[in-house]
């Protein structure tokens, strides 16, 4: 996987991944894709040869609606996609809400909401349009196959946030092969 169109040709024939890239679209949500872990995990264990799929703590479904910040709209959102996917941890997040959390500027779009996630091997997302994969990559993928943790520009002066996550995860454990950058 050198690029984003072979992490969208991966995703694509992973149905368990489509699945749930089809049910968010069927939401018809602005600009909405599923992020960070959901493509992440699947990535590395694809790259260092992991039997089984490394169990996902949420699926982070985002979109961006500054019309309607209000939290309960999210989770009428994931009850129905639990409806349509039972047993899936879904996570939904207006990231137009999420701005403010952090007192960023509005964000224009999805890419530069991503780019405000910690890492840039977790900065990423897909979503289904008509049946078809695209990718969303604010920093491209080569962390993300290189088995690269690094902290986004926005994460730059707070490491230690990444370096929390890193241990809470359990990242290094799961995957010995990744290289730590930027961290210290």
């Amino acid at each position: 996987m050198r690029n984003v169109a072979d992490i969208a040709s991966f995703v694509s024939s992973r149905i368990d991944m489509m699945r749930l890239l089809t049910a968010l679209e069927g939401e018809s949500l602005p600009d909405a894709w599923i992020g960070a872990g959901f493509i992440r995990n699947a990535v590395w264990d694809f790259l260092t040869g992991r039997t089984g799929e490394t169990p996902a703590n949420d699926v982070d479904a985002i979109y961006l609606d500054a019309s309607d910040l209000r939290p309960e709209a999210d989770l009428a959102i994931e009850a129905r996609l639990r409806r349509l996917c039972p047993g899936v941890p879904w996570q939904v997040t207006n990231q137009a809400r999420m701005r403010r959390r952090d007192a960023d500027a509005p964000w224009r779009d999805a890419a530069q909401a991503i780019a405000h996630w910690p890492e840039t091997a977790t900065a990423i997302a897909a979503r289904s349009v008509r049946g078809r994969v695209e990718i969303l990559a604010p920093f491209g993928v080569d962390d993300l196959a290189g088995l690269i943790v690094r902290p986004t520009p926005a994460f730059a002066a707070r490491r230690d946030v990444c370096r929390h996550r890193l241990q809470q995860k359990q990242w290094r454990s799961r995957w010995p092969e990744l290289t730590l950058r930027g961290m210290d």
